[in-house]
């Protein structure tokens, strides 16, 4: 079995797979301050609940945005499974040409992005990712990493809107039924829904006119399925693109021995 760790500032996703089949993803709170035995001792029940057993774990591939959260992940890879995972950096050569001044500054997870988006959707291509940053990664006809947009996520707009604004409510993160909200519950809920909409739609269609046609938009992480549908620019929704890039970075690497 394959472990696939994708690592980001609010959440840990891990996806298992029986080679090329994803068999369960999870999503985990990132915390940097987990030990790599309470990691293990999640993951382990994790697994139970599936019928598996960490020690079933043969491989892992990790990308992530977070070196605490890293280490730890080693540390359990060697403490617990006696392997050593394949970690996913910046500024390695991974088969994407990355057309930046500087490509060492192109995250791993944006990386494994885009390898999996243009393997599974072709190109030219954009990929929003909603995390605790909104990433924005255009993918050219050749599979070239053109470059990108980063903007604040979502969750952090909104603590720093209840953060600054003392007498605003927290809300669920709910669509509401209008964009006229009838109370401040539904004002806020309007305000993020259909202002992040609107961010990624004149985003993409700025992109759309530098790179000279227009694309797919691929939209993963964890608050893309909020945004499918309300967003006019948005096709296509894939939560689990980072963990399967890394499933397929891995299975390349297994063939070319």
């Amino acid at each position: 079995m394959f472990l696939a760790v994708d690592v980001g500032n609010t959440h840990v996703v891990l996806g298992l797979y029986n080679k090329d089949k994803l068999v369960k993803s999870w999503r985990l709170a990132s915390n940097r301050e987990r030990t790599e035995d309470e990691m293990a001792v999640l993951i382990e029940n994790l697994l139970n609940l599936e019928g598996e057993k960490i020690k079933g774990i043969q491989n892992m591939a990790i990308a992530s945005v977070v070196p605490a959260i890293t280490e730890t992940f080693c540390r359990l890879s060697k403490k617990y499974l006696n392997i050593k995972p394949m970690l996913i950096q910046a500024g390695e050569d991974y088969g994407m040409p990355i057309l930046m001044e500087s490509p060492q500054e192109v995250g791993a997870d944006r990386i494994i992005n885009g390898i999996a988006g243009y393997e599974t959707y072709g190109g030219p291509l954009i990929i929003v990712d909603f995390g605790t940053a909104n990433t924005f990664d255009c993918i050219s006809a050749k599979g070239e990493y053109l470059g990108g947009v980063i903007s604040a996520g979502i969750n952090i707009s909104m603590e720093a809107l209840f953060h600054k604004a003392a007498k605003l409510p927290r809300i669920d993160l709910v669509l509401p039924e209008h964009a006229l909200g009838k109370n401040t519950k539904e004002s806020i809920q309007a305000g993020v829904f259909y202002g992040f909409a609107g961010q990624v739609d004149g985003i993409v269609k700025r992109l759309w006119q530098e790179i000279g046609s227009q694309t797919n938009v691929v939209a993963t992480g964890g608050l893309a399925d909020m945004l499918f549908g309300v967003s006019e620019t948005i096709n296509i929704i894939d939560p689990l693109l980072t963990i399967n890039g890394l499933n397929l970075l891995w299975q390349r690497k297994q063939n070319q021995k």
